[in-house]
């Protein structure tokens, strides 16, 4: 269960490690740590009992996870290189939201990826304007305005997200942690920075995209963005809502996709 270990950089990372077989990290988009994410580590646990090896770790500067210093996109993907070498030198990569973009780099930049199972990637057309925005969020991280720039990340998502953020008692932990956004934004950044048949061509792994049966307008629109990125990639519509998928639903696709690319 919850261990420890450490990059090539020296940050420590707080990670659970539950069952044996073929590796699956679970990277989470913006904000989540594993105390406040019920629904992965229920997914996780369930992948578990289904044989495979499940990973669920607190991103840098999120939870357990803490580190000085700015966290960068090369500093969060060290992490996710050395978890991949702990569950064995290779893994699936399961990655929420801006954890799809993370994910995604990840593989392009040559990391022991078998496979990559994206739900969610919240990726525009090129030039759409993640440039501006996420400089934004870190003119506001650089100024202190950490609330302010957990806000501005969130400006095009629904009001009643950031709003239940704010009610909730983890809320001042969220506000702490915001500098942990800048890798989000950073890869979010990349995946805008040229066509993704250009970005992405470099992929050779199993890739399948999923969005929820209640979802934005965009996310089905990114599924197939990437599906005719990346040959043989494949989307499909699951049950969820909210941005949040359904661990048995989940897990069932998961184990099915794991073993898919062994």
């Amino acid at each position: 269960m919850s261990d420890q270990l450490t990059t090539a950089r020296g940050d420590r990372v707080a990670y659970d490690l539950r069952g044996s077989g073929p590796a699956l990290l679970f990277l989470a988009g913006a904000g989540p740590y594993r105390a406040i994410d019920p629904v992965t580590t229920a997914t996780a646990e369930l992948v578990a009992r289904q044989g495979l090896t499940a990973i669920v770790y607190d991103r840098l500067g999120r939870g357990e996870s803490q580190v000085d210093g700015r966290i960068d996109l090369a500093r969060e993907l060290e992490a996710v290189a050395a978890l991949i070498d702990r569950a064995g030198g290779s893994a699936v990569l399961c990655g929420h939201s801006s954890g799809c973009s993370i994910a995604l780099a990840a593989a392009v930049r040559g990391l022991a990826v078998d496979g990559l199972a994206l739900w969610e990637a919240p990726l525009g057309p090129p030039d759409s304007g993640a440039r501006e925005w996420a400089a934004e969020v870190e003119r506001r991280i650089d100024t202190g305005d950490l609330e302010g720039a957990m806000r501005y990340y969130m400006k095009d998502m629904p009001p009643e997200f950031f709003d239940a953020w704010r009610q909730s008692p983890e809320f001042p932990d969220l506000v702490a942690q915001a500098g942990s956004l800048r890798p989000d934004g950073e890869s979010l950044v990349w995946a805008e920075s040229a066509p993704l048949a250009e970005l992405l061509k470099g992929i050779e792994v199993p890739v399948l995209a999923m969005f929820g049966e209640q979802t934005f307008p965009e996310m089905p629109v990114a599924a197939a963005s990437i599906v005719a990125a990346v040959a043989g990639a494949k989307q499909k519509q699951m049950p969820g809502a909210q941005h949040s998928w359904e661990p048995e639903s989940m897990a069932k696709e998961l184990v099915e996709f794991v073993f898919a690319t062994r």
